[in-house]
């Protein structure tokens, strides 16, 4: 049996803990959220519990198409076993409406449909507040190899395809999401999180957010829009 250990790292959502296996972590999910590179906080009710259900869920969903993952078992509401990956300082951003950053960046109309779809890279570094760039500085900076990078590129394209296939079934629509990879065993993983603290989601009838946009933009009832993303999807999985 897994035994938790010591506190790795700890972040404004989440705790990632040590285990009994070296190769092994556990990522604790939090009710704290941040807007605004941190100027703006507070505590979203259940959302650490519906976080850990809902990666559980889309993470299940990659491995059904052989996309490996960290995900390796939900222990409980708020905890899932993962294995410990060394994690590529790149953030990958899939944009299929254009909103949030973009939206400002670009001037280009909120909602507007991105057709392809926009993928954009951050360079993972809070003192320099986590910059766009490019494949060309990625590779320069030594940050992933040519090889590395057009498999990121691939599979976040192919996950994007899977989730908003999935989210349309629910009456929800797909706007954006944040991938995070890491190494491990040789092989690149998806890691992190897929939830609605790094993705948009809005309901395909009424274009209200069901995620952290809810919080950002002082809607209210952010409870209720992440208990309504979730009550849907635990729907879908019945």
């Amino acid at each position: 049996m897994i035994q938790i250990g010591e506190l790795i790292r700890e972040g404004i959502t989440k705790r990632i803990y040590s285990t009994s296996d070296p190769d092994k972590a556990v990522v604790y999910f939090k009710d704290e959220a941040m807007a605004y590179h941190g100027l703006k906080r507070g505590r979203i009710l259940g959302k650490g519990e519906v976080n850990n259900q809902v990666c559980r869920t889309f993470f299940n969903l990659l491995s059904e198409h052989d996309i490996p993952n960290h995900f390796l078992e939900q222990v409980d509401a708020r905890q899932s076993l993962i294995w410990r990956c060394e994690m590529i300082p790149i953030s990958v951003k899939v944009r299929n409406r254009c909103a949030g950053t973009l939206h400002d960046r670009t001037g280009l109309p909120l909602g507007m449909k991105m057709d392809p779809p926009v993928i954009e890279f951050l360079y993972k570094n809070e003192e320099l507040d986590n910059p766009l760039i490019n494949i060309s500085h990625i590779l320069a900076m030594k940050l992933a190899t040519s090889e590395e990078m057009k498999y990121i590129t691939d599979v976040s394209m192919k996950i994007n395809g899977l989730i908003s296939a999935y989210m349309q079934d629910l009456d929800i629509e797909l706007i954006d999401f944040t991938l995070e990879f890491g190494r491990f065993g040789g092989k690149i993983l998806v890691a992190d999180e897929i939830s609605p603290d790094v993705a948009r989601f809005w309901d395909a009838k009424t274009h209200e957010p069901l995620d952290i946009d809810r919080f950002r933009r002082d809607m209210g009832n952010a409870e209720q829009a992440y208990q309504e993303l979730l009550h849907r999807m635990m729907g879908m999985t019945e």
